[in-house]
């Protein structure tokens, strides 16, 4: 008789490799609200330049990042093309310290932020121009819906 333990768990490892798979590629690039992110604000001093009038698209990048040059391009022609919209990317490498303040985990990691520098939105991974349009609107509600400016 043969022992068939060593085949169920071969078989259970695949599987669960499969749905960890399908699950991180559905969440990729998808812009989400974090209650941990609630109140965290990102400063000009921070991010080394001023934060846009309307919007800020945040990206944390890594030397390795296979994904980053496509964010890098993709935010880069949304900042130049919407008003009040800027982009900044920021080595996360050379910044321990807003890594571990944001609890980054991944590169690229985009977060967008509203023209106070409140974190509104973020995504990891591949990004996505919908999703992204649709953190900028979210960004702009933020504003309009009773939030202080910057006066």
């Amino acid at each position: 008789m043969v022992d068939p333990t060593g085949l169920v768990i071969c078989a259970a490892v695949l599987v669960a490799a499969a749905v960890f798979g399908a699950v991180r590629t559905a969440r990729d690039g998808r812009l989400r609200v974090r209650s941990a992110d609630a109140g965290l604000r990102l400063t000009s001093a921070e991010l080394g330049q001023r934060v846009g009038e309307r919007a800020t698209l945040v990206q944390f990048s890594t030397t390795y990042c296979s994904s980053c040059d496509a964010a890098r391009r993709l935010l880069g022609g949304l900042a130049a093309t919407t008003a009040g919209v800027t982009h900044v990317e920021v080595d996360a490498e050379a910044r321990p310290d807003l890594v571990a303040r944001l609890g980054l985990l991944r590169s690229p990691t985009v977060l967008v932020l509203d023209r106070d520098g409140r974190i509104v939105r973020r995504a990891s991974g591949p990004q996505r121009r919908a999703e992204i349009l649709a953190g900028i609107e979210a960004a702009t509600v933020s504003e309009t819906a009773g939030a202080p400016s910057r006066g």
